[in-house]
């Protein structure tokens, strides 16, 4: 598995800079973030339709696997063979001459339930009825992963967070994204991409992957922390372990936990907390 695709994610812009030598003018690399509107074309049986499924704020580069990483994990597509074609739509910006509508045209087979769709809205930690519901979503919706599976060293694990900082380009540059990168059994990373949102991070990791047999042989590392969304996403596209620099939600607990998914957090060289299904991580 190649490194993924790294297009420029940021731009310089002229501040004013104060510290305790005093004032000056210099140039700042700014993360960019542009909306991506994702379109989607597919049949309903009699004839073609096409629709807006989703708008997202994300940082531009690696949008066909943005889109794909998106609709494998709402359940929308299956398999590569789904997909006829992918292509931006519509003219360039003004400002920036970047391509921020996307059409996905999906084969004739493919049968879309646009509620599917309708995400779930998390509005407050007491929303336990949305997060129970999805919990019952995911686990008929989720592929099953056998119990063998991907393992990793304990000792592998925590050179990871140093690999990882060495190959976020775009954060070094900026400090304002995120990453989301497969790894092997030997603790190497396969494959990273960076973004302005998290999710859309692991959106482009599993849709870079998906036509080349996807990432159930990988382990997921995240930047930062581990979301039930984040955890949702990996689930869908049959991740095993899933390694965050950050913490854990309880309910992303709850889920890996729900899913089979071996989950570490607040992962540093010195070490790591375990919170489920230890059998991954071995001890040499």
């Amino acid at each position: 598995m190649a490194a993924g695709p790294r297009a420029a994610g940021s731009l310089q812009r002229q501040v004013t800079r104060l510290s305790a030598a005093g004032t000056e003018r210099a140039g700042d690399a700014v993360s960019i973030e542009e909306p991506l509107e994702i379109r989607l074309s597919f049949s309903d049986g009699q004839v073609r339709r096409e629709q807006s499924v989703a708008v997202t704020m994300r940082t531009p580069g690696a949008d066909e696997a943005l889109a794909t990483g998106f609709l494998a994990g709402e359940a929308i597509i299956g398999n590569p063979a789904d997909i006829r074609r992918v292509e931006h739509s519509g003219p360039p910006s003004l400002d920036k001459g970047l391509r921020n509508v996307l059409r996905v045209e999906l084969e004739d087979w493919v049968r879309v339930d646009l509620e599917k769709l309708k995400r779930h809205f998390y509005t407050s930690s007491s929303c336990g009825v949305c997060g129970k519901a999805s919990l019952a979503a995911i686990a008929h919706e989720a592929p099953p992963r056998e119990r063998s599976g991907f393992s990793v060293s304990a000792s592998k694990l925590r050179q990871l967070p140093a690999a990882l900082r060495e190959r976020q380009c775009e954060f070094t540059r900026t400090g304002g994204l995120h990453a989301a990168a497969s790894f092997d059994a030997q603790g190497r990373i396969r494959r990273l991409h960076e973004d302005i949102g998290r999710h859309n991070a692991l959106d482009k990791l599993v849709g870079s992957c998906f036509r080349e047999g996807g990432l159930s042989g990988f382990g997921v590392l995240l930047s930062g922390r581990a979301s039930f969304e984040l955890i949702q996403k990996a689930a869908m596209a049959g991740v095993g372990l899933v390694a965050a620099i950050g913490a854990p939600s309880s309910l992303a607990i709850e889920l890996a936990e729900q899913e089979g998914i071996t989950l570490v957090g607040f992962l540093k060289s010195s070490g790591f907390n375990l919170y489920c299904h230890e059998q991954r991580v071995l001890e040499a």
